[in-house]
């Protein structure tokens, strides 16, 4: 009563890791989940209530040296001309658009995950100097659902 579902709070901790790579790694975060896989994303999600313990940055660096994940040339917090969000807006962002249509379309929160990530709206969203990531939720949900952001 009054929390949030398990899945939900799991998927924020999956979305956390993700952001967190991409920042360490200058990788765009569509990157980062095509890196990962679904089988390790879906591991991180299953072992999320466990992996909550450390600090997001530790389970970040095991996850890059696992992966194998080098560095790239995406710099969006360098980039950002404004104030920074932090790590867990924008996983909060993420995390809410997942659970929308994992939801709505009736599909795994994995699947979600990845298509969402692997859409037009991540780049918006990871795109700090404009507005789609403190956009609300429903209005982000639609904008997804449309294919574009309903206005710029």
């Amino acid at each position: 009563m009054g929390r949030e579902a398990k899945i939900a709070n799991d998927l924020f901790y999956v979305c956390s890791v993700i952001e967190q790579i991409g920042r360490d790694t200058k990788n765009r975060r569509a990157d980062v989940v095509g890196l990962l896989g679904e089988k390790e994303i879906t591991r991180i999600l299953d072992l999320a209530d466990v992996l909550h313990c450390e600090p997001i940055a530790t389970t970040a660096a095991e996850l890059t040296q696992k992966q194998r994940i080098v560095d790239g040339d995406f710099d969006n917090v360098a980039n950002c001309k404004y104030t920074v969000p932090k790590v867990f807006d924008i996983a909060k962002v993420y995390k809410r658009l997942i659970v929308s249509v994992a939801g709505e379309r009736e599909i795994s929160p994995v699947a979600a995950l990845i298509e969402i990530y692997s859409s037009w709206v991540s780049g918006k969203i990871d795109d700090y100097n404009s507005s789609m990531y403190f956009e609300n939720p429903q209005y982000l949900y639609e904008s997804y659902l449309a294919g574009e952001p309903l206005r710029e």
